[in-house]
């Protein structure tokens, strides 16, 4: 039954990821309450299923000619030294703290796609 529902979760995290939200949104905290997975753990598992995620959604925005390439390696020079520093102090951060941080992250986005979603209406 577990092997169902961790079934289940990739299937809703790959549909939030495909449509832009991004499937760590879901991911994670589904794997830490529902699976006991730690939280270390389920940010290791998120980027992984990440991979293949991504490469679906630039194959598609490839062929709909989405994809400005100038700007895609302004933006990849700094994620990657970004992506390498953040990983690093996630490790070496408690998983509690990193809980936490996350929560804070998720509220925090919820809160500016609220506030976008009313300014978006008042046109």
């Amino acid at each position: 039954m577990q092997t169902v529902l961790l079934v289940l979760t990739g299937f809703a995290a790959g549909i939030l990821g495909g449509m832009g939200m991004g499937g760590g949104t879901l991911l994670i905290p589904l794997l830490t309450i529902f699976f006991s997975v730690s939280q270390h753990s389920a940010q290791g598992i998120n980027l992984l299923a990440f991979i293949p995620m991504s490469v679906i959604a630039l194959v598609i925005h490839f062929k709909n000619k989405l994809i400005s390439f100038k700007e895609a390696v302004i933006m990849i020079i700094p994620a990657f030294f970004t992506a390498a520093a953040g990983s690093l102090i996630a490790v070496n951060t408690d998983a509690a703290v990193l809980k936490k941080l996350f929560g804070a992250f998720l509220i925090t986005l919820s809160a500016f796609q609220i506030f976008m979603m009313l300014k978006a209406n008042k046109k």
